[in-house]
């Protein structure tokens, strides 16, 4: 007899374990390691995933129920991505199974449905059934209290069957297709189309689709002549669901590496070749062709016979760097974020799973893709604060490539202009690897960077958002036909709404933040819970008329650039790239059609490399600092670098331009000057005086609860919890209100553990997690335990 090991599909804290079920004989040879399977649980059937096999368990064999029925033919998660969810679970303080849920496709969440059948036809049963007018299988919600108190005798004698159905959220596409019989021809007579369509069938040897006869311009009708004559049969066949499907790439060969890119290149095929599990960072300034080191290490590593992982921080740098790589490699490149559908994620995720694909290119999700024999794995932008997960369970997808690298002993590189002070700090101390790409490819110089003081524009006269400078920059551009990129890290039309005679602001009822105004859809906008309001032309407060709009988005924004330069502007926020493949039709459009100005957030500051731009403004340079973190100075060095980054990339030189209101803070005059090392210690300095990350690791609590009592209470325990549990190397900060006290009518506490080392502190975090995990079943208390947060809020 063998036994499983299997994790139940659910979420609740008192089953977050190890269930055992016997295999029956007639499963034992098809159920593995990382199949879905049905057991029961209680008085239910629920799926479950196999995570070990074994012949001999602790307790009474004849007590442990077996697993019902297998769900897949081939399992769907491989032994390292079972042995890396339990890592996982463990070190971010998350439930087993919310990492397999993670790690697997939504359209692997199954929905069950409770079904009732006869059992067998005559008797009571039957009549009772038949009475009723009930089909074959009936489910169970759909019956009448009265029609189930009828049934229950029948359900209990087991004359009527009681089971569970799991169906997937999505299932595998079919579509009509057409089969050749090859049956002896008779004749056709005059049926010309007939004899043409059954020729054209024929030369498919499996099948054809029946829309391809459609649009080849056949009709129906003679498909259904020869289905007749027994030339053909319909069937149904499994389609791939392929987003880039109608694409065309043109083939990209490898270009000439310059002396700098030959030695990263070298350096890593060194670790490729050595089968270690090395890290690299590449620190290399914007457009010193990083993707092309990229593109050639994984062609090597596709040479060995090995497979290559790419993950890229953001969907809208998704569009162009899928073409890069499709066009190097063809359909041995499968796909992965957020912007597909189920279906299309779902096959791309088998192509993977089945080895159709040999290289994944995606978002922060893409790093659990089912490749085996990883090579290499690549995070572009390795910075990026996208790559850490917001919701449980609150991973990284850095450590997860790190720690897959050293599954298969494969190197990974961590590629950016502006590193984040934890990767540079460890390539110092010798824990990476760190390679500098200090200039451009092809001899390209960095675009000039200049600094306008917007408080000397307004005091002379100009109180627009624009600097007489950058538009005096945008004209000539439009004067020349070549195309600026402007960023403003602030959608919707204004800030918020105030009233001129009492200077009341409307605020979300549910949280702590003013609404936002959206002129498109004339509305009053929360960006946290998304509460809506409508325009109102008088004050809440005092009744006055004198209400107005302050501050400035990129809506407000886009249209004073029409007015001031009556141009073709292309805004991308997210207001604008809501719907699905919005981002690429508006990088398209400006690509294309040549439109002079690209207006948006800062997804529009990294990764998109557009020869003909030669100008890049940001509209207010200070946005980032004002935040209350203390990765603040970091993110506007960062954010302003990269934005830069986009001028000058090719033929033509570029020129930048910073407008602010602190043009001697040193995030901005760095920034200018491209001078990341003096960032790095000026900075450095600070942590260090602070007493912050790298020079600590963190643990943010944070609580909510509709009560502020209820927070403090929860705080003030785990406070008390920690002074108890950690050494007094250790800093406790807090309890203390999150910047943003109330979102979604909940109220936020929290507290900042900061620590080098505690050896017992895991164990400490598993039991506060129990604890409060108990709380939320009775109160509705919530407590979130962020482990190396990169959001202090």
């Amino acid at each position: 007899m063998m036994f499983a090991s299997v994790i139940v599909s659910i979420t609740a804290s008192d089953v977050n374990k190890v269930f055992e079920y016997k295999i029956p004989e007639g499963l034992s040879d098809l159920i593995k390691v990382g199949h879905r399977v049905l057991v029961p649980f209680g008085p239910r059937q629920i799926q479950g995933y196999v995570v070990d096999i074994k012949d001999e368990v602790e307790y009474d064999a004849a007590r442990i129920k077996p697993i019902i029925r297998a769900l897949d033919i081939r399992p769907v998660l491989t032994p390292e991505l079972i042995q890396l969810a339990g890592h996982l679970a463990d070190h971010y303080i998350a439930s087993y199974i919310s990492v397999i849920e993670t790690i697997l496709p939504a359209a692997l969440k199954s929905k069950s449905k409770k079904m009732l059948s006869l059992h067998s036809p005559g008797g009571e049963a039957e009549l009772a059934w038949q009475g009723m007018n009930l089909p074959h299988e009936v489910e169970v919600k759909t019956l009448s209290a009265s029609q189930l108190a009828a049934l229950k005798p029948y359900i209990t004698s087991g004359e009527v069957i009681e089971e569970t159905v799991l169906t997937q959220h999505t299932k595998k596409k079919y579509a009509r297709a057409l089969k050749p019989t090859f049956a002896p021809r008779g004749d056709f007579g005059r049926a010309y189309k007939q004899l043409e369509l059954l020729d054209f069938i024929e030369q498919h040897d499996e099948y054809v689709l029946l829309s391809e006869v459609l649009e080849h311009g056949y009709t129906s009708g003679t498909v259904n002549e020869l289905v007749k004559k027994g030339y053909v049969r319909r069937t149904d066949v499994v389609v791939e669901r392929d987003p880039y499907k109608s694409r065309v790439f043109e083939e990209d060969p490898p270009k000439e590496l310059n002396s700098e890119q030959e030695y990263a290149y070298n350096e890593i095929i060194r670790a490729v070749e050595e089968d270690t599990a090395e890290t690299f960072l590449l620190h290399g300034v914007t457009g010193s062709g990083k993707t092309e080191i990229y593109l050639q290490t994984i062609a090597h590593v596709l040479d060995k016979g090995r497979t290559a992982l790419m993950l890229v921080p953001e969907i809208a740098l998704t569009p162009q760097m899928v073409n890069r790589f499709k066009a190097r490699f063809g359909d041995e490149v499968a796909v992965l974020h957020s912007g597909l559908s189920h279906g299309e994620k779902y096959d791309e995720w088998l192509k993977v799973r089945n080895g159709g694909a040999k290289v994944v290119v995606g978002a922060r999700s893409s790093v659990f893709a089912p490749v085996e024999n990883l090579g290499i794995i690549i995070i572009d932008e390795e910075h990026e604060t996208t790559y850490k997960q917001q919701d449980r369970p609150m991973y990284h997808a850095a450590e997860v490539a790190k720690y897959r690298s050293r599954y298969y002993n494969c190197s990974v590189i961590l590629g950016s202009a502006t590193p984040s002070l934890e990767s540079y700090a460890r390539s110092e101390r010798g824990v990476y690897t760190r390679i500098e790409l200090n200039h451009r490819a092809v001899t390209r110089t960095l675009p000039e960077t200049k600094i306008v003081d917007m408080s000397v524009e307004h005091r002379s006269g100009n109180i627009s958002i624009v600097s007489d400078t950058l538009r005096e920059a945008i004209e000539e551009r439009i004067r020349l036909g070549e195309q600026t990129v402007l960023l403003l890290n602030r959608r919707g039309y204004a800030n918020f709404q105030i009233c001129q005679d009492c200077g009341h602001v409307p605020n979300c009822p549910n949280c702590d933040i003013s609404l936002t105004y959206h002129k498109a859809q004339y509305s009053l906008l929360c960006h946290y819970c998304g509460y809506e309001d409508g325009v109102k032309r008088e004050c809440d407060n005092c009744s006055s008329d004198e209400v107005t709009f302050r501050g400035t988005g990129t809506e407000k924004v886009e249209e004073i650039l029409r007015d001031m330069f009556n141009t073709g502007i292309v805004r991308m926020d997210n207001d604008t790239t809501r719907r699905k493949g919005m981002h690429e039709k508006l990088l398209d459009k400006f690509e294309q059609e040549k439109v002079p100005i690209l207006l948006g957030t800062q997804m529009i500051a990294k990764g998109l490399d557009y020869p003909n731009v030669t100008l890049v403004g940001v509209l207010n340079a200070d946005t980032m600092l004002n935040i209350p973190d203390f990765r603040a100075n970091e993110k506007t060095y960062q954010l302003l670098t990269q934005v830069a980054g986009r001028a000058g990339r090719h033929e033509l030189s570029g020129e930048v331009i910073f407008q602010t209101y602190n043009p001697g803070h040193y995030a901005i005059d760095l920034a200018q000057g491209n001078d990341y090392r003096t960032f790095y210690e000026k900075e450095m300095a600070f942590r260090r005086l602070a007493r912050y990350s790298p020079y600590y690791f963190h643990v943010l609590f944070t609580v909510s609860h509709e009560t502020v009592q209820k927070c403090l209470e929860a705080t003030t325990h785990i406070h008390q919890a920690l002074v108890k549990s950690v050494t007094d190397k250790a800093i406790i900060v807090g309890p203390s209100p999150s910047p943003i006290e109330r979102i979604n009518n909940q109220y936020r506490f929290q507290i900042l553990l900061k620590y080098k080392n505690e050896p017992n502190l895991l164990e400490v975090l598993h039991e506060i997690n129990l604890h409060y995990n108990e709380l939320y079943k009775k109160e509705k208390l919530s407590l979130k335990i962020d482990v190396d947060p990169k959001y202090i809020m």
